[in-house]
C-alpha cells in the first residue's frame, strides 16, 4: 500500500505522515528530506541559488522515483508538488492520494514563526498562503483520492480519519496498536 499526502506548506503532511505510517506499519518517507539528503542542502537555501524551476526539475524526478517504488510506505511531498502534470499523474496512479485540506489561515495560524518555508518568507505570508490555495485547491483536488479537513482535530484524530476511509475504500488496515499495555502484577509480599 502506498499512500501519498499532499497539500499546501503547513497542513500537516509531515506530521501525520510519521502517525499514519507508524499505524500502518510501513516506511514513513518525506520528499522533501530525500530531496535535502541529495542536494546536500535545505531546500530554502537551494531555491535562493538555483530558482524554482531548477527544484521543480529535481522535485519532479525524485516524486517520480518514489511513487514508483514498490515498497508499502506513506509518502509525504512538498507543498508544490502537484504543479506539474506529471507529479500529480504519478502519484494518482501509483497509488491513494490524501488531500490534508487546511484553510489558508489555520495554516498561517500554526506555520507564521517558521523560517524553513521559502515561499512563505514574504511580506505577507497569510496573503501568499491564500495566493497559494486559490492557485493549487484544483490541483489537490484533481490528484487526490480523498479530500480530509485537517481544521482542528488532533493528528491522532486525523491518523484515525485516514485509516477509516482507507477501511471503507477497501484497503486491508491493520488493527490499532494497543497503547496501554498490563502492568506486570508485582508482589510486595517478602
Amino acid at each position: 500500500m502506498r499512500i501519498t499526502l499532499i497539500g499546501l506548506p503547513g497542513s500537516g503532511k509531515s506530521t501525520v505522515g510519521r502517525q499514519l505510517a507508524r499505524r500502518l506499519g510501513v516506511v514513513f518517507i518525506d520528499s522533501d528530506q530525500v530531496i535535502e539528503q541529495r542536494i546536500g542542502c535545505s531546500i530554502r537555501a537551494f531555491f535562493d541559488r538555483e530558482g524554482e524551476a531548477s527544484f521543480r526539475d529535481l522535485e519532479e524526478s525524485v516524486l517520480n522515483e518514489l511513487s514508483a517504488a514498490p515498497e508499502a510506505a506513506v509518502l509525504s511531498t512538498g507543498g508544490g508538488a502537484v504543479l506539474r502534470p506529471a507529479n500529480r499523474q504519478h502519484l494518482h496512479q501509483r497509488g491513494t492520494v490524501i488531500y490534508l485540506r487546511s484553510s489558508p489561515e489555520e495554516i498561517f495560524r500554526r506555520i507564521r514563526y517558521d523560517k524553513t518555508r521559502p515561499l512563505l518568507q514574504v511580506a505577507n505570508p497569510l496573503e501568499q498562503l491564500r495566493s497559494l490555495y486559490v492557485q493549487r485547491d484544483p490541483l489537490y483536488r484533481e490528484t487526490a483520492h480523498y479530500v480530509v479537513e485537517t481544521g482542528r482535530p488532533s493528528v491522532t484524530t486525523l491518523v484515525n480519519m485516514i485509516t477509516m476511509q482507507l477501511e471503507l475504500a477497501g484497503h486491508q488496515v491493520p488493527d490499532a496498536p494497543c497503547l496501554l499495555e498490563e502492568a506486570p502484577h508485582v508482589s510486595t509480599a517478602d
